[in-house]
């Protein structure tokens, strides 16, 4: 909830409107899909530049697609917030030109601390990453 006027529809927006001109989502080429109270879709399409020397999709953009979803989804719930701890597991890996999707829901959001659980998927829904995030909410925006 927006803890300046109380309403989750207006956090909502504002974050929406935020997210056309994230500097680190452009140049990622994440996209918001779905936002909503608690929930967020975030999705981007991987693109060679992504491989490490392995030939692997590095594990950072991985992590990178999961934290955006979490930004999205704990601020949702509790604007403004900011991350405290952040666990992945990566679970499988993507091919070299999946869309991946990452998914958060807010299990917990409470004054002192918020807890989100996060998926990353590809297109066809195998699972590449779950992740857990903590949150603590700050009385100013940052």
């Amino acid at each position: 909830m927006n803890k300046q006027t109380g309403n989750p529809n207006e956090t909502v927006s504002a974050l929406k409107s935020k997210s056309t001109n994230e500097p680190i989502a452009s140049f990622l080429k994440m996209r918001l899909v779905e936002l909503k109270p608690g929930y967020s879709k975030v999705a981007m399409k991987l693109s060679p530049e992504y491989q490490n020397f392995n030939g692997f999709t590095f594990g950072g953009i991985i992590m990178a697609i999961a934290d955006q979803a979490f930004a999205y989804g704990s601020n949702s719930a509790s604007f403004p917030s900011v991350a405290s701890q952040f666990n992945i597991h990566f679970i499988a890996g993507p091919a070299p030109d999946d869309e991946l999707t990452a998914e958060c829901r807010v299990a917990h959001s409470g004054r002192r601390v918020g807890i989100s659980e996060i998926t990353v998927t590809n297109q066809d829904g195998k699972l590449i990453a779950k992740a857990t995030g903590t949150t603590i909410p700050v009385s100013r925006q940052v």
